[in-house]
This record gives C-alpha cells, structure tokens and sequence, in this order.
C-alpha cells in the first residue's frame, strides 16, 4: 500500500528493534539463564539481530543443539531475569526522539503495537518516559491474537482515533508489514532495527524502507 503524507493520523511502532533498542536488556537476561544451566554467555554482537524476535527465537539462537526441554527451561529463565533487566539498558534509537517530537507537533497520534507482553511493555514505556506520549499501547496479550494478525492494529487504529488508511506502521520484521498490509495501513521498513543481512526485505509489503528515523518526516512532507 502506498502512503499519503496529507492523510496520515497516526505513525504507530513496533517496540523492539524499531522505537525502542532493547537488545542489551534482552541479552543479559539470556546470559543470566544461560550461566544458571552452565552454559557461556553470549556476545551483544552476535545474538542482535534476533532481539526482535522474542524470548525463544534468543534461546534457539544461543542453544541452537540443545534438547527442546532445555531450550524451554532456559527460555523460562530468561523470562523470569528480564524482570530484573527490562529497561536497565534500553535506548531510544538514533533519531526517534526527534521523529516522535516532529509527529507531535503535526499533531499526529503515535502509539506502539508490540508482540511483547503487557508486562513488560509498560514498564519498558515507562523507563524511557514514554507512555503518557502514546495514544495507543497494544501489547501482545491485548488482543486474543498478535501481529502477523490484524486485530492489533485494528484496534491500535481505533485508540489512536484514526482509521487504518490514515495509519503509517513502522515495523523491523516481516510479520510487522503483513499485519499493517492485512488491517490496511501503509507500513514502512525500520531498516535502522534488527533486521539481518540475509533477510529478504524487498519480498516484505511496504511503500517505503528507510534507514533513519528522521527521514520519516521528510516522507511525510514529501507526500502532502
């Protein structure tokens, strides 16, 4: 779908890998669950690109040989120690504060439609002194379903007061652009996340791929 800058009512986000860089958080609750069941702790560097994509896909990732009961419990453990982790680290990425101040003052609504659990979501907004800023906080226990599924957005649109067409979503994994595609909202590739060398990002539905989040307001301004 291709994006109108003069019809948009809201910028809504996925949390980790595009508003929020939480890979740190996320790691060192991996490497406490690792050393508990003695196994070496894992480099930022090496298990980065695959902090978007959740507490299991980290686990598989560090314990790609380990039995499947192993990687569950070592799962649980990380879980349980980013409790503890969750926000100690985290930074807005390079340029998104000036993107959230720049939506703000064209009075465009922003939000965040996340697969990361309430639990943790609000804590991690709260850190970074975001949450009274959000028109909309959907996490992944919100709905009964989660992104690639529409129902987040749909109702992340609702919240924001804006209908889905109106509705830009910026996402650093596939599953972020097909649910924009499937609720109807212009979805834009986070390339400044996550995101692997490997991973087939021009296959992934969007209007626009951009490697700074300030340039989103110059897309904005360009299409009015």
């Amino acid at each position: 779908m291709s994006g109108n800058g003069s019809n948009v009512k809201a910028v809504l986000f996925d949390l980790d890998g595009t508003l929020v860089d939480t890979a740190a958080d996320l790691v060192a609750a991996l490497n406490l669950a690792l050393s508990e069941s003695g196994f070496a702790g894992q480099p930022l560097s090496a298990m980065r690109h695959v902090a978007s994509h959740g507490s299991l896909a980290l686990t598989l990732a560090a314990l790609p040989a380990a039995s499947e009961t192993l990687q569950r419990q070592v799962q649980e453990r990380l879980l349980y120690h980013y409790h503890d982790t969750n926000g100690c680290h985290a930074t807005l990425f390079d340029g998104v504060r000036e993107l959230l101040d720049g939506l703000l003052a064209r009075n465009i609504a922003i939000g965040v439609i996340t697969n990361k659990p309430a639990r943790y979501t609000r804590v991690l907004l709260d850190c970074l002194g975001l949450t009274k800023q959000m028109h909309c906080i959907i996490s992944g226990d919100t709905c009964t379903r989660c992104k690639p599924d529409a129902a987040p957005m749909y109702l992340g649109a609702m919240q924001s007061g804006a209908l889905p067409s109106q509705v830009w979503y910026l996402g650093d994994a596939e599953r972020d652009l097909l649910a924009a595609q499937a609720a109807g909202m212009s979805g834009i590739v986070a390339l400044w996340g996550y995101i692997a060398k490997d991973e087939p990002v021009d296959s992934w539905p969007s209007f626009a791929q951009l490697q700074d989040p300030r340039s989103l307001l110059a897309l904005i301004q360009a299409s009015d």
